[in-house]
């Protein structure tokens, strides 16, 4: 593997993984299987079809002015794929600009003016709705939708207590992402990352809301208050059998616990 993305771009690097095969070119068949691996459900996979149908001719482009009538995707021109609207990271050849990546997380990172400066930075939904406001140029509605499109699926994948933090967002980037979330689901490891129509049907239902973090926030909350609860009605039960048992004052059963 390492061999073969020495000299690869970050944007060629980003789009590597749904090349199943190792040949440059990527296939509706392939995108379909790479959202699969990913966990995405069949209707979204087949949702992300809509990819070679508006990515496939610029890609083309690169060696063809005629389009590809099997829609497959070019990785070596890639980059030609780059639409408007979008937040600039990487440049015009598809290459990671670090600046610009950074200065995301610096101006956008809502939660860090909220004291919570010691935290990993990260970008919560009404950051990526502030995002998606500030990059929008004139007169792009292909370029809005396109990037509202990326976002939400980003956000599909990789939320965790409901913000996309930083160091999951790079390796997004640079595409070595892909393959850790995939072969987390080989291994069967169950992680709370993401967000599913599971997710979305049960807070709704049982809790009336969509936010299944907060949910899990508050049931853990109330699991380990319980606990504490449980802990000090224990010890109360204990200081009560020593002064029963063994004639201890409550300066005493204090002092033991």
């Amino acid at each position: 593997m390492s061999n073969l993305t020495t000299n690869l771009t970050a944007l060629q690097l980003h789009v590597a993984f749904w090349d199943l095969n190792k040949d440059g070119i990527i296939t509706p068949y392939e995108i379909y299987t790479g959202f699969r691996a990913l966990g995405f459900s069949i209707l979204f996979s087949l949702g992300g079809l809509l990819i070679p149908v508006f990515f496939s001719y610029p890609t083309t482009l690169g060696h063809s002015w005629l389009p590809d009538p099997l829609f497959r995707i070019y990785t070596n021109h890639i980059h030609k794929a780059k639409h408007g609207s979008d937040t600039g990271i990487y440049d015009v050849d598809g290459h990671l600009r670090i600046a610009f990546f950074d200065d995301m997380f610096d101006n956008l990172d809502t939660a860090s003016t909220d004291g919570m400066r010691d935290r990993e930075p990260s970008l919560g939904v009404s950051d990526l709705f502030r995002l998606h406001a500030r990059t929008r140029v004139a007169a792009d509605p292909a370029g809005w939708s396109f990037a509202a499109m990326e976002w939400w699926t980003t956000w599909l994948l990789l939320q965790r207590d409901g913000r996309l933090w930083k160091e999951d967002l790079r390796e997004m980037y640079d595409g070595t992402l892909f393959w850790k979330l995939r072969d987390r689901r080989i291994e069967s490891d169950c992680s709370s990352q993401g967000y599913g129509w599971r997710d979305w049907t049960n807070t709704m239902w049982y809790n009336g809301t969509w936010k299944s973090w907060e949910v899990d926030h508050n049931r853990d909350r109330g699991t380990e208050k319980q606990r504490e609860l449980s802990a000090s009605s224990s010890v109360v039960q204990e200081k009560q059998l020593l002064t029963t048992q063994f004639g201890r004052n409550d300066t005493c059963a204090e002092r033991w616990d």
